[in-house]
């Protein structure tokens, strides 16, 4: 007998989202990412990629359509269920970054693992790894305030990957980033994720930040544009 396939990271079927006023965002919209893959998600300001996010998160509700992280339903599960489903199996990269100032570099990479209920000692060794492999090995003491804005962003990228999640959201991952930094952030972050089975869902304006990933698709009301069900 066959071993079934493990679920898809995300899957999303026939998704609709429309906002205060009545405009409608997309509708009928499909997407899977499989594990270890890059989505880039492009459109005009306004189409709703960050929207689509928060959805993907389960921050938002839609109109209609299901959305499943790692087999599981959003649908099915009431808000502690969905924020637990976040603390364990999503990770977050954002423009802003997000980094707590009064915590060390440590301790804001080991925060989800502390939410989950991992003790002290092994999450700062499991922040430790991470920080090292992003580059910041060494600097596990440091303050935010010691840091320039592309370390700040690699720790953000350690602190998303630290605990296994199977999903990353990453929201303008580089936009508050020199073109040179911003390179080599993505890089660590795609890599990073890439070698550890995690998907990526990227929303960004840059076209070179799109371009690192597997597969561009374009935002708009209809939904999707490219190939958002995979190669063939």
């Amino acid at each position: 007998m066959s071993t079934p396939a493990p679920p898809l990271p995300l899957r999303i079927r026939g998704l609709a989202k429309t906002v205060p006023g009545g405009r409608v965002l997309f509708e009928d919209l499909d997407l899977d990412l499989r594990a270890g893959e890059v989505v880039a998600v492009t459109g005009e300001s306004g189409a709703g990629k960050s929207t689509l996010l928060n959805l993907a998160a389960g921050l938002d509700a839609a109109d209609r359509g299901e959305i499943e992280i790692a087999g599981q339903a959003l649908s099915a599960l009431d808000e502690a269920g969905r924020t637990r489903l976040r603390r364990d199996r999503l990770g977050f990269v954002f423009q802003a970054f997000h980094i707590l100032p009064h915590l060390t570099l440590a301790q804001n990479t080991a925060l989800p693992l502390v939410l989950a209920g991992e003790t002290s000692g092994p999450a700062l060794a499991r922040a430790a790894d991470l920080l090292a492999a992003v580059g910041l090995g060494g600097r596990e003491a440091d303050f935010p305030a010691q840091l320039s804005g592309g370390e700040l962003q690699r720790c953000a990228i350690a602190r998303a990957l630290v605990h296994g999640p199977a999903l990353i959201l990453a929201d303008e991952p580089t936009g508050n980033l020199d073109p040179e930094t911003a390179d080599r952030s993505l890089g660590l972050l795609l890599d990073a994720a890439r070698s550890r089975g995690a998907a990526v869902l990227l929303v960004t304006h840059s076209a070179r930040a799109a371009e690192s990933a597997d597969r561009i698709l374009v935002l708009g009301r209809t939904g999707l544009t490219g190939r958002p069900d995979g190669p063939a």
